[in-house]
């Protein structure tokens, strides 16, 4: 099948490196690549599993309630800080 194609500047820089590093032609490089992308673009992927968040215990508070915010400014801050 003949058709035509617009590359980017960097895509047509890329395949004429692949080509000379391969000896080969413009036509059998590109069908190559388009073969290889083509077979990576439909490969069926498990999707990835559920991640958890890892559980760790801190322990108590150590400061009692944390629902006063002022009383916790005050401990962390110490007492002179009011």
């Amino acid at each position: 099948m003949r058709t035509t194609l617009t590359l980017d500047d960097d895509v047509a820089a890329a395949l004429e490196r692949l080509r000379k590093q391969r000896d080969s032609s413009y036509r059998d490089v590109v069908n190559d690549v388009m073969r290889r992308g083509l077979r990576h673009a439909l490969e069926v992927r498990e999707p990835a599993g559920k991640y958890v968040t890892p559980v760790s215990d801190c322990g108590a508070c150590l400061i009692g309630s944390l629902d006063n915010l002022a009383e916790v400014l005050a401990i962390a801050e110490g007492e002179d800080y009011r």
